[in-house]
């Protein structure tokens, strides 16, 4: 049979409340073409009329929710068998009527799951009792409440004596609740057997004419859930980055301008004292622009004195012993690194006026490098660094700031690795014990920057100048369990989740 039609069922209920008391108890004993609108679906449809009927105000409702119960499979077994403590008082003689029944005899005869759930029920209703190593009945004729129960709900959808005996049933898993929704409905105060028409605006026709004068208008329904407004929000990235600029700024950073995406060799590579031979600086590495050309000069005493110590040494170094270009120094990149945005300040730090000043500078920002992207790598990612410049400090205060740094970010754990990089000596990697994955992490690598690379900017000689530095990415993945770095970043990005990822706190650590 059809489902009744919206305009069949708002005609049934207006002239019910008009003939009637005025009230409608139960839409469910309401019937349109013969049959009651008993269903959940027929509720659903007279729920539309009555929202339709009330915001005319013809009429008034309330929702009535009630609660009946369905056996489950195991549920409906027990009512055709009986219950697993009956069956296996069944399945034992009487006492001195036959030999007493052990576990494993009782396990053939009604079944493993039976006997174990049984067994115990039985006991404790005192059905059966132990007669040497195995059971016999303790009772003659027992009363199967469950099996009784069960049928009482089987036939009615509930029980008289109400949670007592349902909750138990439910925590047993024999029956299972079903809602139901119904309406009692009464006349309002437009109520009327005829449905208006209510207009919906206040047209420049309806002003001008006068019409609005004789015209009924809907009313607002302040209560309707309005459009979701496509708001912004912030990208996990940028939640973790700001997590990081706070620690920073909490441990006396300033924060070094990084709007820089272009850079030459000479600050990329040359100035750190990255040999003009290093594997990283090939086209398979790096990102090389074509357009302009060259890049603008350095200073030009600066200029020889790098090259200088590249060619020739210096400063304690022989240097690398090779030819040193120009041509080569004067290429623009997309940079591979902050620590040219570094090297740059510490540069500036170093001709000041007034001379050199300790200082501690971070930077977090968008570097490049010429990668094939796949799970874990793409061709741009964000490197965070922080560089500490001081007199006579050492590769323990650099192991002091990295812990006291890292412990801010929920990492305690901590294991330091010699390294090699071109400009730091000595370097270190280091590693995190992760409780989630149960293995120790690379997170960061660090080291104290080479003279070579300190003293030809100008540098006095005991300046030490110490430096961390890690992705972004790689703890926002971790923090937000992401296995994929191209559904964070890229074509790829749920923009859903995006919205609906929490703020991140660090220093509660990874779970």
């Amino acid at each position: 049979m059809s489902a009744a039609s919206p305009e069949s069922i708002q005609t049934t209920i207006l002239q019910t409340l008009s003939a009637g008391s005025g009230e409608i108890k139960d839409t469910r004993t309401i019937a349109v073409d013969g049959r009651a609108l008993s269903t959940p679906e027929d509720q659903a449809a007279v729920r539309g009329v009555l929202d339709s009927l009330s915001s005319k105000e013809m009429i008034t409702y309330k929702q009535i929710t009630t609660t009946s119960f369905t056996l489950t499979e195991e549920g409906s077994q027990i009512v055709e068998s009986g219950s697993h403590e009956f069956r296996v008082w069944s399945a034992l003689p009487a006492k001195g009527q036959g030999e007493p029944v052990t576990v494993p005899e009782l396990q053939k005869l009604v079944g493993k799951d039976v006997t174990s759930i049984g067994q115990g029920r039985a006991f404790k209703n005192k059905w059966i009792a132990k007669d040497g190593a195995g059971f016999v009945r303790a009772v003659e004729a027992p009363v199967d409440e469950t099996a009784v129960q069960l049928k009482e709900i089987q036939e009615k959808g509930d029980h008289p004596a109400g949670e007592s005996v349902t909750k138990e049933l439910q925590k047993r898993k024999l029956i299972q609740p079903k809602k139901h929704i119904h309406y009692s409905v009464a006349k309002g105060p437009e109520f009327s057997t005829e449905v208006k028409q209510l207009e919906t605006d206040l047209t420049v026709e309806m002003l001008q004419s006068g019409a609005w004068k004789d015209s009924s208008f809907k009313q607002y329904n302040f209560a309707a859930t309005g459009q979701p407004t496509d708001g912004g929000a912030l990208h996990p990235l940028l939640k973790v980055r700001e997590e990081f600029r706070n620690i920073f700024f909490d441990m006396g950073f300033t924060e070094m301008p990084t709007n820089r995406f272009v850079e030459s060799a000479f600050w990329n590579f040359d100035a750190m004292f990255v040999p003009q031979q290093h594997p990283a600086r090939e086209m398979q590495d790096t990102f090389y622009v074509k357009d302009p050309v060259k890049a603008l000069q350095p200073d030009a005493e600066y200029y020889e004195r790098v090259r200088k110590t590249h060619e020739e040494g210096g400063y304690g170094s022989i240097g690398y012993r090779a030819p040193f270009s120009r041509e080569e120094s004067e290429k623009l990149l997309l940079r591979t690194h902050t620590t040219a945005i570094s090297t740059d300040m510490l540069y500036k730090l170093a001709n000041q006026p007034g001379g050199f000043k300790p200082a501690k500078m971070y930077s977090i920002d968008r570097v490049f490098r010429n990668e094939t992207a796949d799970a874990t790598h793409l061709a741009e990612f964000h490197q965070v660094e922080g560089v500490v410049a001081d007199y006579n400090i050492t590769l323990g205060n650099l192991i002091a700031f990295m812990q006291e740094f890292f412990s801010k970010t929920g990492n305690h754990k901590l294991r330091f690795k010699p390294a090699y990089n071109p400009y730091t000596e000595p370097s270190m990697e280091v590693f995190s014990w992760h409780e989630g994955l149960g293995k120790w992490i690379e997170i960061a690598n660090s080291g104290i920057f080479r003279p070579e690379m300190l003293e030809p900017m100008g540098l006095p000689k005991g300046v030490r100048v110490l430096g961390w530095g890690m992705s972004l990415e790689r703890p926002t993945m971790i923090k937000y369990k992401i296995s994929d770095i191209r559904t964070l970043v890229g074509h790829k990005t749920d923009l859903d989740q995006v919205k609906k990822r929490p703020a991140v706190r660090l220093e509660k650590g990874d779970e």
